[in-house]
């Protein structure tokens, strides 16, 4: 099992047919589940718990990042539902994300606690596999999937939306797209080389740029592209991957 889908519920049901595992690790349990497709396992694992319960301040990503290591798995897509501050990106649209700013407040943020371990920094040049987003693009035109364009992606606490003047800041710092819960997934992720990237869905324009969306709207928007996006992921993991092609598996910088 070396590729995995880190999203929402809801994509279960792709494949031969599947069956759920709980991984325990040495930072908490992560409930997955395994999909057989084309006869090959790939892991899907829901941040937010299959009923979708767990707010995101409250996520155990680091349970969650290492209970995939612990599967083998060096490969992650992930999907996002992203508020938009770029007057380019709409409701509806798909982004590939590029970078991130962190806003994040209380959350735990590396397994890198020092200790008996030497001090440990990783590279954070390009936190988004470069790989597996290039290979993202190239499928989703096969498949007639349009991409907006890349977006950097900022992260903030929750679970409360942004005001309208925070996202003014954000827009001022160079993003695009809003959500909560790419830190620290995409950093844990790199600490233990495991190639990652996201694919975000715009839901909403974030507060103060336009109309406000109502919940409905939001839902149906996901559920318009959470499949079509998860079977682009899918065809990727079909046809091969290797890490020759990104630095993630090397990003580590001891001193």
């Amino acid at each position: 099992m070396r590729k995995a889908i880190i999203g929402g519920t809801g994509v279960y049901d792709i494949g031969d047919g599947s069956y759920s595992k709980t991984i325990e690790t040495s930072y908490g349990k992560a409930e997955v589940n395994i999909v057989r497709v084309q006869g090959e396992e790939i892991v899907f694992l829901a941040r937010h718990g299959v009923n979708h319960s767990v707010p995101p301040h409250l996520i155990n990503y680091m349970a969650n990042m290492m209970a995939l290591k612990e599967l083998g798995v060096k490969y992650v897509y992930a999907t996002a539902a992203v508020g938009s501050c770029n007057e380019n990106y709409a409701p509806g649209d798909i982004v590939v994300i590029k970078d991130f700013i962190d806003f994040t407040k209380q959350r735990p943020l590396t397994f890198f606690e020092g200790g008996n371990e030497p001090v440990k920094h990783v590279d954070m040049s390009d936190p988004y596999c470069k790989n597996l987003r290039q290979r993202f693009y190239e499928a989703a035109r096969t498949e007639s999937i349009h991409i907006k364009g890349d977006a950097v992606y900022v992260c903030t606490e929750g679970p409360r939306f942004e005001t309208a003047s925070e996202i003014k800041m954000y827009k001022r710092f160079g993003g695009d797209v809003v959500g909560m819960t790419s830190v620290p997934e995409v950093v844990l992720a790199k600490e233990l080389g495991i190639c990652y990237a996201t694919v975000g869905i715009v839901t909403n324009w974030c507060t103060g740029m336009e109309e406000t969306m109502t919940i409905d709207n939001m839902h149906e928007l996901l559920s318009q592209n959470k499949e079509k996006i998860t079977k682009v992921f899918l065809k990727v993991f079909i046809e091969g991957l290797n890490q020759d092609n990104c630095n993630c598996s090397n990003a580590i910088v001891k001193l």
